[in-house]
């Protein structure tokens, strides 16, 4: 692709997020952020609302996509804030009991939180407003279970993000694609898509969640190639660019803690970016070339989306 062309599809995709309008609830929501949080922007909501059809299953009945996207949108609100508690603020004592929201919010303890009631109290809101929203699911108690577990490792991956940031020289590639890559939400979102999916059979759950793996590592190296430098500055470590940096002594922890803009700078003078834009090329390739032996829902178009998902992630950056 030519650079006026990809110049052009950038300018596309950013005229397309600016003129979104977020629907309701996800509007209210993010005018009640904006009043008590200060990390990010509306850009973001706008940016994930209207990214989700391009890897949304087609097992989803239009009957249900609009509020489908929805609720995912108000997931990734969620996710975000507490994402946001660990890797800006170092706030575990918050986040631990944020996280029983999604897991057992009877044990939730509000006196050991260190953000202002009203905060909290909006962070209980969003789980609640999303719990609400997917109880009456057509497909709810079938994947309830699968999606719980599924949470469970997407806030463990916040988890082991914040234990890297207080001790980076354990950052290590193989942890930060393991455990890192589930902060995507590949999985919940699937599993919130197949909760609405009533013609979905189960005998293909196996081979979508086996080709979720490979999605959402696509997924993680766009999120890090574009938001790796401000989360550096920001004292978040954990980006697989800025771990491989460090394996490779690129970058000392020394160096990343005492003069993040002097490690920024080593970063971008070398190969690393290159290197994971490499990989994320050779990865599509190869899932590309698979052949999947589904009838109930279309993997090939997953798998097309993720170049949509790549797009807006190279046209994100320095917005999110």
């Amino acid at each position: 692709m030519a650079t006026n062309d990809i110049r052009t599809t950038e300018g596309d995709f950013l005229d397309r997020i600016d003129s979104v309008t977020l629907p309701e609830p996800v509007d209210s929501l993010a005018e009640e952020y904006d009043a008590l949080f200060e990390e990010r922007d509306r850009f973001l909501w706008r940016w994930i609302y209207s990214l989700f059809p391009a890897f949304t299953p087609s097992s989803v009945p239009e009957t249900h996509a609009r509020h489908v996207r929805t609720q995912k949108t108000v997931l990734t609100m969620y996710v975000t804030v507490l994402d946001d508690l660990v890797e800006h603020h170092d706030d575990r004592r918050t986040f631990k009991q944020a996280r029983r929201l999604s897991r057992d919010p009877a044990a939730v303890d509000r006196d050991r939180v260190a953000v202002t009631e009203e905060q909290f109290a909006f962070i209980e809101k969003l789980w609640g407003i999303f719990a609400a929203g997917i109880g009456d699911a057509p497909r709810h108690d079938e994947f309830a279970d699968v999606f719980d577990y599924d949470m469970r490792q997407t806030t463990n991956a916040m988890h082991y993000s914040a234990v890297v940031n207080r001790h980076p020289r354990i950052a290590n590639l193989s942890g930060a694609r393991r455990y890192d890559a589930h902060n995507m939400v590949m999985f919940p979102y699937a599993d919130v898509d197949l909760m609405y999916s009533p013609s979905f059979s189960l005998a293909d759950f196996g081979a979508l969640r086996d080709l979720l793996w490979d999605l959402q590592e696509l997924a993680r190296i766009g999120n890090w190639l574009t938001t790796w430098e401000r989360e550096v500055r920001e004292g978040d470590y954990t980006a697989g660019i800025v771990v491989l940096a460090l394996e490779e002594g690129v970058v000392t922890p020394e160096t990343l803690q005492q003069s993040p803009e002097a490690a920024v700078a080593a970063v971008q003078d070398s190969d690393v970016e290159t290197r994971f834009r490499q990989r994320w090329r050779r990865k599509h390739a190869d899932v590309r070339t698979r052949e999947f032996d589904t009838q109930s829902v279309d993997l090939r178009g997953l798998v097309d989306g993720m170049e949509t998902v790549f797009e807006y992630h190279r046209a994100s950056r320095g917005h999110k």
